[in-house]
């Protein structure tokens, strides 16, 4: 299994994939012009085995009470496969399948599969947490970084969606517990979607694209001048603690996202 980044092309779409690199989508291309910051921090990464933060880095799993590391002090953010090196299960012109197998300090053995399916209109990718062991609680998910003006100038993206509720956001960054109506930005916010994630970024004249997921939570943050993201999710920050998904030997942690674009 290699490490070595994977690009697929399909029409005039193309996509690089870095299993090196957190498994993270390093490069978005239509007709020429790239949808994604670029930098080794940036791109798309997968988010797992959780989303967002994790209040003081703790959470609980019945009696056992968790300790990951601070990445982002006073929490821990992001999961940490992202920091991770992945393998190259397969691939073909237009889809690869990675593989990352959690470890320490992870406190329980699994597997992360992400899929990248790539056609001429659109970018679907799939996130699996199984366990080799035990169930365990976990969230999956992407957090994208758009350019917030693309290749060649022209107007920045526009942001457009119909969220039925607003985390309120406590002085930490995290949901305080309380639903609240959608505010207006800047940003750095988790909102439900019941029906699922459908969230349109319009580059005027340019280009518009559609984000997807079954999913009914989606973190906006659009707080820097570069780029804004849009991170559907399976469950909002600090959910490892209040709304964790639960994987299981007979039941795999499943998501989905799909980007739909359409030229202006």
């Amino acid at each position: 299994m290699s490490t070595e980044d994977v690009t697929l092309t399909a029409g005039d779409a193309e996509v690089t994939v870095q299993p090196g690199n957190g498994c993270r989508i390093g490069s978005l291309r239509i007709d020429g012009v790239e949808l994604l910051r670029q930098g080794e921090r940036y791109g798309s990464f997968p988010m797992v085995p959780w989303c967002g933060r994790i209040r003081d880095g703790q959470f609980r799993d019945g009696a056992s009470v968790h300790q990951m590391p601070l990445n982002s002090p006073p929490h821990a953010i992001h999961g940490f496969a992202r920091d991770a090196r992945w393998r190259t299960a397969r691939t073909s012109k237009a889809e690869a399948v990675f593989t990352y197998d959690l470890t320490a300090p992870w406190p329980y053995p699994g597997r992360v599969t992400q899929i990248v399916e790539l056609t001429e209109e659109a970018l679907t990718l799939r996130l699996g947490i199984e366990t080799y062991g035990d169930s365990f609680p976990a969230q999956a998910g992407w957090h994208p970084w758009f350019n917030r003006v693309l290749d060649g100038g022209g107007e920045p993206v526009r942001i457009d969606f119909d969220p039925a509720w607003q985390e309120e956001r406590g002085d930490d960054h995290l949901p305080t517990g309380r639903r609240v109506d959608p505010r207006s930005g800047p940003r750095d916010d988790c909102f439900g979607m019941p029906e699922g994630v459908d969230v349109t970024l319009t580059w005027p004249g340019r280009l518009a694209v559609n984000v997807r997921s079954r999913e009914q939570w989606v973190v906006v943050y659009d707080e820097q001048d570069a780029a804004v993201c849009v991170e559907p999710q399976t469950g909002p920050p600090n959910g490892l603690n209040t709304a964790p998904r639960l994987v299981t030997p007979i039941e795999p942690l499943e998501t989905a996202t799909t980007w739909t674009w359409t030229r202006l």
